[in-house]
């Protein structure tokens, strides 16, 4: 939990927002009637540069602004929260037992990674929880790494059942005795001293595992630390309380004690399996994400057989009688395979759920914060952005402006049934309930749900972690992918806007600008930031009130990474490290525009995540120098023109781009990037080209392949079948459907090859009359 923040925090919140706000009005102000009022009309360019300008700022000074509004909104939350007791949790599942799904989306990652995912997803204290590896990968590849990877991820699931097997069985066996005995007197101390036992017992097989665990990194000691030793420590804790309790004759009821035992059993008793929907040509085979929960989403409680067809393995709809049964559920927790859940997770979303006022809450979930201890400075300021977002997303919950974060969320079933698109293709049935458009894909949805009348909710505790990319390589890749999509989002804010207002419903202006903030402020930051580096705007634009306007910002992010844990002048390290991401940035707003224009969507580009250094692509290990070379040239051009103000913008951009460089990309290997990056422009393959025959003026359709037997009888009869059959009573004859489409041909050739004469017959009269017209001359 995040620690209550105190009335001098919030005070200076409020004034910082004030500032901004006061700061950028007098700017306002004077540039209009400084410039434009007492200088009169002094040219076209240089009202267009102010304009520009105006407009630039203004943008960047909301963007700011709706940081410090939605930090505010954070604190505020810190405040207000109370952690519900344990025991009210346990009381509340005592009378109801929801069912949950964990859906963990998975392409070729690494199996030590995919195994602390679903051991946290396992060891969640929940009733009836099931754990469903999805697993994205080509299903036969070849011998090799990616078919090892493969086998020892369909493995994962009997290797974690058999993990959890030995306290599974005891504390079944113990509450199934527990419940039998005769329960009409209270307990007896002895009793609770057994339960006691109990506790320590699996506090002592946990911390056991807990040393097993193979330490490599910052990741896998979190893992030990807070998955395993920290349940074993509340293990510890409540056994001690039971013996203390006994020691002291102290009633404990029946119903508490119930409950105890079935926290034990609960918590060990997952089931844990995997599904893989490239196994079967009935489902999508699309790449991305969102898709490989669709398949599975849509298969939920029903049953279906197997069936080989021609086009392949098959999942034919059965009544309850199929071979594969996939249970429905209440809930549904989506995990990504890099994630880690800490054990109270579920349990305590789910109770937030359940509550009567929440009815209509579609999305509960704690946005992601990074796993501390990195080595690398990449890695930790990488992280660091990471948790000031989490900041932001707690912020925007309480403006009722909340975004689904696709790594982790809790997720009421009825809601996406409610919002799922059916469509049919090749007779087969395709159901979206998460909107595979864009690849931010949980963006989109949440807006889907806000449009049916659902909401969404952060829960005000760091329940979950995820990896952070350790290099730029695999970074670029990310954040490219995070600024994709947002524009082609933004009009279906207007239709919310339309729905709400037709159900009688009115939003706050600062839950609109958060929105539009959150899918669109990374178009106008970086296309802003981009003029302001490359474009020589007029001293006379420059004034201290841009720089108060943009003080508080800098001031706030400051202290939220010194609570964060990390230090106060990381914000200039930021601020260096977003100017080398401007161009990753600019590349996913351009994949978003090209996306606006085709119509053709953008493919899913998964981070790497992988233990070796994902090498950076040509452009992006290119762009920082440029950005350098280009701030270099305008300091030296404005220092001999006397103009301080812009020459020390450039100055502030050089140096911080050149730390960024060399702290986070490293000198050494952004230069191998380059050279790779040309070398495999310039890297031609010495395998001999296929010979192709090429038919000029007349194309010639491939002859079709004979239908089998099978096919036939799948697909129906081709037009092209032709056979003889012969049964007792005699034989016929099979005939093909006689072409349509070659007769057209035939018609347009025999229409070419009557052209072609006229044109020859046209030829040869000209020559004719050209020798004739010499002759005549001579």
């Amino acid at each position: 939990m995040a620690p209550a923040a105190s009335d001098t925090l919030i005070t200076f919140g409020r004034l910082g927002i004030v500032v901004t706000l006061l700061a950028w009005l007098a700017y306002l102000t004077v540039t209009i009637v400084s410039q434009f009022v007492n200088r009169g009309f002094q040219g076209m360019q240089f009202t267009s540069e102010t304009l520009g300008y105006v407009v630039i700022v203004s943008f960047l000074t909301l963007s700011s602004l709706l940081y410090l509004l939605a930090r505010q909104g954070a604190l505020y939350r810190t405040r207000a929260h109370r952690r519900v007791p344990r025991a009210v949790i346990d009381e509340a599942f005592a009378e109801n037992l929801p069912t949950m799904t964990a859906l963990v989306p998975s392409y070729r990652e690494e199996v030590a990674t995919v195994r602390k995912t679903l051991l946290s997803a396992a060891l969640q204290e929940y009733p009836f929880l099931r754990v469903v590896l999805l697993l994205d990968d080509p299903p036969r590849p070849a011998p090799g790494p990616h078919a090892d990877s493969l086998a020892a991820a369909r493995g994962l699931g009997a290797e974690i059942t058999a993990w959890l097997s030995e306290p599974r069985e005891r504390f079944a066996a113990a509450l199934e005795r527990f419940e039998k005995s005769d329960r009409g007197d209270p307990p007896t101390a002895g009793e609770v001293r057994e339960l006691a036992g109990q506790f320590a017992w699996a506090a002592r097989w946990l911390d056991a595992r807990a040393d097993e665990e193979v330490i490599a990194d910052h990741v896998d000691q979190f893992f030990a630390d807070q998955v395993l030793r920290a349940p074993a420590r509340d293990f510890a804790a409540t056994a001690l309380a039971l013996h203390s309790a006994a020691e002291e004759s102290a009633a404990i009821e029946d119903s508490r004690m119930l409950q105890l035992y079935r926290r034990l059993a609960w918590t060990f008793r997952a089931e844990v399996t995997w599904f893989e929907r490239k196994l079967y040509a009935s489902l999508s085979h699309e790449a991305n994400k969102a898709m490989n929960l669709n398949s599975y989403i849509g298969l939920m409680g029903r049953s279906f057989e197997p069936r080989n067809t021609p086009e392949g393995l098959i999942l034919a709809p059965s009544a309850n009688s199929g071979s594969i049964v996939i249970p429905d559920a209440d809930y549904l927790l989506t995990l990504d395979a890099d994630s880690v859940l800490l054990p109270e997770y579920c349990l305590r979303l789910v109770h937030l759920m359940m509550q009567p006022e929440n009815q209509r809450l579609a999305v509960a979930q704690t946005p992601y914060s990074a796993f501390p201890g990195s080595t690398t400075r990449m890695e930790r300021l990488a992280g660091a952005t990471t948790d000031l977002q989490h900041i932001v997303h707690q912020g925007m919950s309480y403006h009722a402006a909340t975004f689904w974060v696709g790594a982790n969320a809790v997720i009421r079933k009825r809601a996406l049934d409610d919002i799922v698109e059916v469509e049919h293709s090749g007779g087969r049935e395709i159901r979206r309930y998460v909107q595979d458009r864009t690849v931010i894909e949980d963006t989109e949805s949440s807006l889907d749900l806000a449009i049916h009348g659902w909401w969404l909710l952060n829960y005000p505790e760091r329940l979950s972690y995820s990896a952070t990319p350790p290099d730029f390589g695999s970074l670029s890749i990310q954040r490219r992918r995070w600024a994709n999509g947002g524009l082609l989002i933004l009009p279906k804010l207007w239709r919310n806007a339309r729905e709400r207002a037709r159900r009688g419903e009115h939003g706050s202006v600062a839950q609109t600008l958060l929105r539009v903030n959150y899918m669109a402020s990374t178009c106008w930051s970086s296309v802003g930031l981009l003029f302001l580096l490359a474009y020589p705007f007029n001293s006379k634009l420059l004034s201290p009130l841009v720089v108060l306007a943009a003080l508080p910002y800098f001031l706030a992010m400051a202290s939220d990474l010194h609570r964060c844990g990390y230090k106060r002048t990381d914000v200039l390290r930021i601020y260096g490290f977003n100017l080398i991401l401007l161009p990753v940035n600019l590349a996913g707003v351009a994949k978003s525009l090209q996306q606006a224009v085709t119509g053709k969507k953008i493919p899913f580009a998964r981070t790497p995540k992988v233990r070796n250094r994902t090498a950076t692509p040509l452009l992006f290990a290119i762009s920082p120098f440029l950005i350098i070379g280009y701030s270099i040239i305008t300091v030296v051009r404005d220092y001999h023109a006397h103009n301080w103000g812009n020459a020390a913008f450039a100055a502030v951009n050089a140096l911080g781009a050149t730390y960024a460089v060399l702290a986070f990309m490293g000198g050494r290997n952004v230069l191998v990037d380059i050279a790779f990056g040309v070398q495999e422009r310039l890297y031609v393959t010495d395998a001999p080209k296929a010979e192709v025959q090429v038919v000029r003026r007349r194309r010639v359709a491939p002859e079709a392949p004979a239908a089998t037997w099978q096919e036939v009888l799948y697909r129906g009869a081709p037009a092209t079948a032709s056979g003889e059959y012969h049964d007792g009573e005699g034989a016929f004859k099979i005939l093909a459907v006689p072409p349509t489409a070659p007769a057209a041909h035939n018609r347009r050739a025999s229409d070419r090859h009557g052209l072609d004469s006229l044109r020859r017959d046209r030829r040869s009269t000209d020559r004719a009359r050209r020798s004739t017209d010499r002759d005549r001359v001579v």
